[in-house]
């Protein structure tokens, strides 16, 4: 069997996700199509060499419909040869992009491809897609018996109380976020993974200056007395300043066998090692990540203190502290470079855009082997193994 690796991956810095953010003016067909042109540029390679563009993305409505994978690659000015399909595995959508890609060149189905994902949350703003709709209908509700699903702010909650995290805890952690995201952009540590869109070159969702007592002075974001009565061991602890904020952003990877890369004269920066999905409970809904990441390990023969860098989605703070606590993993090996509450959370754009910074940290440090997961709607996760070469 082929080896699938990973000949480069960028991304833009991150942008708020409202007006006036740094790409909010950037319809997304046209950000997306940005990162797919320097993934082009920085590599060389033809892209009509290009089997297919896989793209994540979540807000398929509005800018972000009709096949967005697509549209950026005739944004971009690749040849009308080149294919390209929009997926939505929900915030796991852009490391699903990921896995279609490299489980295609794993089966031969590929020689070379691009995994990508974009979000532009100023533009499609969550929710749009659905609307005044229900997407779950009478069977999901009479499957979920007790009220059926709840808004991810309130599972934030029901994670929180579960591991029994406090507000001083979320909120060192959200800190901590910043704090690291800040000191590895002022030591450059990004330069690599980022690309310019216009002149945006620097996350724009990193706030230094934040603390934990800066933070412990904001409201619960999610306080709903309707919910109160159904779960009365929540303790309202999740504040905006403990969530990832909302965020325009876009990655792009290309994707190949050694062998193909070789023939190209190109040299990969990472193999692909292991992959695994789970789903868990879909009420609680964020904690998939724990079982995916036991099943990844399994199938890579490896534990836990065999990897030298975790990346865990902080869609909410208790996500990583609750995947940490469970699986007994190395704080300090966990999203050593800040995570998605400092450098945001650009949905469809996430999966790829951790990948980009897991390869890096792993380069610049000499790490081997790096595990990358997230938490997704609907109780599902992804978990993804790569090995740095």
């Amino acid at each position: 069997m082929p080896d699938a690796v990973i000949v480069d991956i960028v991304r833009s810095a991150s942008g708020r996700g409202k007006p006036g953010g740094a790409l909010s003016g950037l319809h997304p067909v046209d950000l997306l199509a940005t990162v797919l042109r320097a993934l082009v540029t920085r590599t060389g390679i033809d892209p009509a060499l290009i089997d297919d563009v896989i793209t994540g993305c979540v807000g398929q409505a509005a800018e972000q419909a009709a096949n967005i994978g697509r549209n950026a690659v005739l944004a971009a000015g690749w040849p009308l040869t080149v294919p390209g399909t929009t997926v939505d595995r929900a915030c796991g959508s852009g490391q699903q992009a990921l896995h279609f890609a490299a489980q295609g060149v794993l089966a031969g189905a590929y020689d070379v491809v691009v995994a990508c994902g974009v979000e532009s949350m100023s533009r499609v703003p969550m929710g749009v897609a659905i609307g005044t709709a229900d997407p779950f209908g009478p069977g999901v509700a009479a499957r979920l018996a007790g009220g059926g699903l709840v808004p991810q702010g309130i599972a934030a909650e029901l994670v929180t109380a579960r591991w029994g995290f406090t507000r001083e805890q979320l909120d060192a952690y959200a800190a901590r976020s910043h704090a690291l995201a800040a000191a590895a952009t002022d030591a450059g540590a990004f330069a690599r993974e980022i690309v310019a869109v216009g002149e945006h070159t620097r996350d724009e969702t990193i706030r230094a200056q934040t603390t934990p007592e800066g933070l412990a002075g904001l409201r619960p974001a999610f306080h709903d007395p309707a919910y109160t009565e159904r779960f009365p061991q929540i303790g309202w602890h999740i504040t905006a300043g403990s969530s990832s904020p909302l965020t325009d952003g876009a990655a792009a990877a290309l994707i190949m066998s050694a062998a193909r890369a070789s023939e190209l004269g190109l040299r990969p920066r990472a193999r692909f090692h292991a992959f695994a999905l789970a789903g868990d409970d879909p009420v609680m809904m964020l904690t998939a990540p724990i079982p995916a990441t036991r099943k990844v390990l399994a199938k890579a023969g490896l534990g836990i203190g065999d990897i030298d860098a975790y990346e865990v989605n902080e869609a909410f703070a208790p996500v990583p502290l609750a995947w940490a606590a469970d699986l007994g993993a190395d704080p300090q090996r966990l999203n050593p470079r800040g995570g998605a509450i400092a450098l945001g959370h650009p949905l469809g754009g996430s999966g790829v855009r951790l990948m980009a910074t897991l390869v890096n940290h792993l380069e610049q440090t000499g790490g081997r082997y790096g595990l990358q997961t997230m938490c997704e709607a609907g109780g599902q996760a992804n978990a993804t193994i790569v090995e740095r070469l």
